[in-house]
This record gives structure tokens, C-alpha cells and sequence, in this order.
């Protein structure tokens, strides 16, 4: 797949103005593919080779890339273009690209919907983006729940949906009632209730429940879709398996962004001012951090005027705290991505992280000891920064336990902020450990 990818912006780039070399390359690769090799290109050649995709495959690609990518290109376009691009969309892929259109465009795209398409957005649009309801699917076998397994057969046998098993029963007022798996259809006799063939433990899916947490809930049912209703158990649609391994991907994608401050949504290519912008605050925040850090470094100038070989070490106290609080932060983010973490096992996991510090923090802090004596000739100087080194490793345990816990009560993403306030408590505590007992220990 990379090799395709690399081959089709290989010519994208370099048959940047050969139709038919680009032609032939698009018409081999898949729309995610496309979208994926537009994206790795700048500006002005992704705007050319937009040129040379056939319309009909326009939407599909444009739905495909990201937020920002999208953006950029649709600046790039006239109006009786994208009233073209807009023409057979349908709901699920304008509540798809939504949040990257202007409104101008949306409604656009809305006067050209069928009613019934224009009903499906409508009702999607309500949940927020990370919820199923946003996404879920229409394309599903329905059938009242009146009808007899003949009636079922025949229905099966004018369509049947991708990622499909079973068909949903609803009521008179569509209240979904139950699904019948298609094996137990098809043993029945023909003139059996289908009503009869009901599996009652057939799990559904609420419409507000999260993208994650449905795809989890689908593979635990270890079926191929599960029916979405709403808070009065309407059929609105369903949630399948090839949309939860969509949103997997990008919850995926979304959390190793967001370790360095960045948006999934990004361009590789966007422009130089806004992407200096979306870095510069992440860089500003690192700043004041630092800043914070070097005030405490200040409370302690005379001991480092008078004991030079303080600072020539202190980057070590800061870097094996800092390394060893990511190491239980990145294990407490997982866990509370998985739902693992519990006011009931919180006290017992932070038990194990300050043994597992304890542990650590006397091994390494003999081999540094051993180390400093045996560079500075200064045995005072060794233990110093061996119980420095013990007393930042615990302080890293602590806080890698502690920090994302808390940053998850208050609705912020541990991932993405996590880091950078436990990098400045190791620093503060291995600065202030370090000094403080070199200050009391070797002046």
C-alpha cells in the first residue's frame, strides 16, 4: 500500500503535466489512496493534478482527506466547480466533511439532497462528532416484525447491504423490537412468524454513545453491525464494522497528534504562517514551562558558583525522572483509554508505580553514585545525586499515576497535555532535590 502510495505522488510530482501519466495512476488507486498522495504534495501541483481526476471520482476523494487539506483545496476552486463536486453527495458524507465547509457550501450541498437524504442530515447533525449518531449507517435490511420468513427471504434477496447478518424488526411506530440472524431465517419454514425467530439477546446501540466505546460493544457481540436507536428505541440506523475500525484509526490518529500539540486534521503542506501558528502555541506553553523550571535552578546560584560539577549533573537528575514519569504516564493513558482505571484500583496502581520507583530509583542511583565518584573523586558529591536521583524517580511515579488521572476528571485530554506538566514536576523536584541537598550536604 505505501509503495502505491509513493509511486502515485512520485508521479503527481514529476508528470505533473502529463494527463495521461496521472490519469492512468489515479485510475489504479483507491480514493483514500489519492487523497492520501494529494495530501503529500504542495499547494500548487495538488491544485493542477486536482484538474485531472475524472468528476466522478472527485467526491469521493475529497471526502477521504483531511479537514485542513480539504479546506485549502476548495479555496482553490470556482463556484460551478464545487456546485458539480456537491451534486450526488449524499448524508453521510456531508455530515462527514461538515466542519470543514463553510456553511455557504453546506446549505449548497443541502438544496441539492433528496428529502429523505436532506432527513438523514438533519438528525445526524444534532450529535456531536464523536458520537455514533453522527455516523452511523442507513443502508440496513428492515422489515416489520408482522411479516412471515417468506416475506423475509424475498427481502433478503433484492438487497443485501455490505457488513450484514441479520435483519432488524421494528413496529408500527418503528421502534426497533429485535433482528433475526440470517441462519436462523433460513432454517425456518416459510410460513413462520418472523416474529418467532427473534434473538432476544441481540445487543444495540445508542445514538449518543461514543465512537470507541460502540466499537468496542461491536466486537464483544462479534457481529458484523449492531442496530443505533435513540433515547425511545427508534431504528435510526447502524453501526458497522468497517466504521469502527474508521474510528478506531482516527482516535488512534487523534492521540499520537496530540502528544506534539497537532491536529489529526492537519496538512503536511499548509501554509507556512498557519502552521507556525499551531506550533508556536505549543512552543509558547514549553516555554513557561522552562521558565518555571530555571526560577527554582535561580534559588540555588550560590551553590553552583561554589560547586561547579552541580551543573554539569543536573541534566541527568532531570532526564531519568522525565524518562520514567513517561513510562507510567503513557501505561495510566492507556488504561484510561481502555477503561481499566477505577476509584476502586487507583490507590492499589499508584501502590505499584512507587514500589516499581523504588525499586528503579536505588539500582540507578547506585550505578550513578558509583559513576560520579569515580568521575569527580567525590564521594559526598555521589550520594548527593544518587538521593536526588531516588527521590525524582519517586516523585516521576507519583505524578505519571496522578497527573493524567486528574487531567481526566476535568474533561482535558491526558495525552495531550499530560506530558508537558509532568515533564515540569520532574524537573522542579530533580532541580530542587539536587541543589537542595547539595546546598546541605557540600557547602
Amino acid at each position: 500500500m505505501h509503495n502505491q502510495v509513493a509511486d502515485l505522488i512520485e508521479a503527481l510530482i514529476q508528470d505533473e503535466h502529463s494527463y495521461e501519466s496521472i490519469g492512468k495512476a489515479m485510475a489504479e488507486a483507491t480514493p483514500d489512496d489519492v487523497a492520501l498522495a494529494l495530501e503529500s504534495i504542495p499547494l500548487t501541483q495538488r491544485t493542477r493534478a486536482w484538474q485531472n481526476i475524472k468528476q466522478a471520482k472527485r467526491l469521493d476523494i475529497l471526502v477521504e482527506m483531511r479537514g485542513e487539506s480539504r479546506s485549502l483545496l476548495l479555496k482553490e476552486l470556482e463556484e460551478s466547480e464545487i456546485e458539480a463536486l456537491f451534486a450526488d453527495v449524499d448524508a453521510e458524507d456531508l455530515l462527514e466533511i461538515a466542519d470543514s465547509l463553510p456553511d455557504k457550501m453546506v446549505d449548497l450541498a443541502l438544496n441539492q439532497m433528496d428529502h429523505k437524504q436532506r432527513e438523514y442530515y438533519q438528525k445526524g447533525i444534532v450529535y456531536d462528532d464523536n458520537l455514533v449518531g453522527r455516523w452511523m449507517d442507513h443502508e440496513l435490511l428492515i422489515a416489520s416484525q408482522s411479516i412471515r420468513s417468506a416475506e423475509a427471504l424475498r427481502l433478503l434477496k433484492k438487497s443485501t447491504p455490505n457488513y450484514t447478518d441479520m435483519i432488524y424488526l421494528v413496529n408500527r411506530t418503528g421502534r426497533w423490537v429485535g433482528c433475526v440472524k440470517f441462519d436462523q431465517l433460513f432454517k425456518a419454514q416459510g410460513h413462520e412468524a418472523i416474529s418467532s425467530l427473534i434473538d432476544e439477546d441481540c445487543p444495540f446501540v445508542l445514538a449518543t454513545t461514543e465512537l470507541t466505546k460502540a466499537a468496542e460493544q461491536l466486537e464483544k457481540a462479534e457481529l458484523s453491525a449492531l442496530p443505533v436507536v435513540d433515547e425511545h428505541h427508534i431504528l435510526l440506523g447502524r453501526f458497522h464494522t468497517g466504521l469502527a475500525l474508521e474510528s478506531l484509526r482516527l482516535a488512534n490518529e487523534t492521540q499520537q497528534m496530540s502528544t506534539a500539540g497537532l491536529n489529526e486534521e492537519s496538512d503536511l503542506f499548509a501554509p507556512v504562517k498557519r502552521s507556525a501558528a499551531t506550533r508556536g502555541i505549543w512552543l509558547g506553553i514549553n516555554l513557561l514551562t522552562a521558565f518555571l523550571a530555571s526560577s527554582f535552578i535561580g534559588l540555588f546560584e550560590a551553590t553552583l558558583q561554589q560547586v561547579v560539577a552541580l551543573a554539569v549533573l543536573m541534566p541527568i537528575v532531570a532526564s531519568m525522572g522525565g524518562i520514567a514519569g513517561s513510562q507510567t504516564l503513557t501505561l495510566i493513558v492507556r488504561g484510561l483509554a481502555l477503561g481499566q482505571i477505577t476509584r476502586s484500583n487507583l490507590k492499589s496502581l499508584l501502590s505499584k508505580e512507587l514500589k516499581v520507583g523504588i525499586l528503579n530509583g536505588i539500582l540507578w542511583a547506585i550505578v550513578i553514585g558509583v559513576v560520579t565518584l569515580w568521575w569527580f573523586e567525590n564521594p559526598m558529591l555521589g550520594a548527593v545525586i544518587a538521593m536526588a536521583i531516588i527521590v525524582n524517580i519517586l516523585m516521576a511515579a507519583f505524578s505519571g499515576v496522578i497527573i493524567p488521572v486528574v487531567l481526566d476528571k476535568l474533561k482535558i485530554d491526558p495525552a495531550l497535555s499530560g506530558s508537558v506538566i509532568l515533564t515540569t514536576v520532574t524537573d522542579i523536584a530533580g532541580f530542587v532535590a539536587f541543589l537542595g541537598l547539595g546546598t546541605l550536604f557540600l557547602l
